[in-house]
């Protein structure tokens, strides 16, 4: 479980000072599939980055598993098994997505263990297990090698930072059906995604609607998406990826 009490974040001095993240609290349980949605300049991604220890809250506490990681860094964090998947997946110039599914799971694995990933996100795995992890890759297919390493980690907490961004239509359909099956799967982790799209925000246990680094509303799609619709915080995705 994941508590974030009070959390502030604040960038700049003086005349420039600008608050990013205002006494934000909130708890996301094992077991759920959370979408933290708003409009641009929410703080969405900056709350995003504080989970992960790539920014430090100006003030207010951050608990995992009943432990303060306020202070720990994003290695420390990882080894608490949190992982954190960037909106533009990094390149590794000679290192085989065989390679990168091992250093994820933290041991050797058999070809056939990494192939088994690997078809968990819809990649021919013997197309694939080779390949280096290089521009010759497609966006979609580096945010699904991407999660398939997030699924070798066995993480406890996954946190997705717009996902959707830099990918086509095709790879979005996809995307979205191996998101509904980690939904379906979670049982003692959990998943959030900073996300403002549609199909998304529809298979989630439960939608955070941030505004001016606050709050607004929390609630399930059903409760929270009318509210959205028609909205830049809700744009459907076959608008976004034309």
């Amino acid at each position: 479980m994941l508590e974030l009490k009070n959390i502030s974040f604040t960038v700049g001095e003086g005349a420039e000072k600008k608050t990013i993240i205002r006494d934000l609290s909130l708890t996301i349980e094992n077991g759920k599939f959370v979408v933290i949605t708003g409009p641009n300049g929410s703080g969405k991604s900056t709350l995003a980055r504080i989970i992960m220890g790539i920014e430090q809250p100006c003030e207010g506490k951050i608990i995992f598993d009943g432990r303060d990681i306020t202070g720990l860094n994003i290695t420390e964090r990882a080894k608490l098994g949190i992982s954190f998947a960037l909106q533009q997946p990094v390149r590794f110039k000679g290192i085989r997505v065989h390679d990168l599914l091992q250093i994820a799971a933290g041991k050797k694995l058999s070809i056939n263990d990494a192939c088994d990933y690997l078809s968990e996100v819809g990649l021919c795995a013997r197309d694939y297990i080779d390949r280096e992890i290089n521009s010759s890759l497609s966006g979609g297919e580096l945010k699904r090698i991407e999660i398939a390493t997030l699924l070798a980690r066995k993480t406890k907490l996954s946190v997705f930072d717009e996902p959707e961004a830099g990918i086509d239509l095709w790879s979005f359909q996809n995307l979205i059906r191996i998101f509904e099956n980690m939904r379906n799967e979670i049982k003692d982790s959990s998943i959030v995604i900073i996300s403002h799209q549609e199909r998304i925000l529809n298979i989630a246990d439960e939608i955070v609607l941030l505004v001016n680094g606050q709050i607004k509303k929390t609630g399930t799609a059903d409760e929270i998406l009318p509210e959205l619709v028609g909205t830049t915080a809700a744009v459907d995705a076959c608008d976004r990826l034309k």
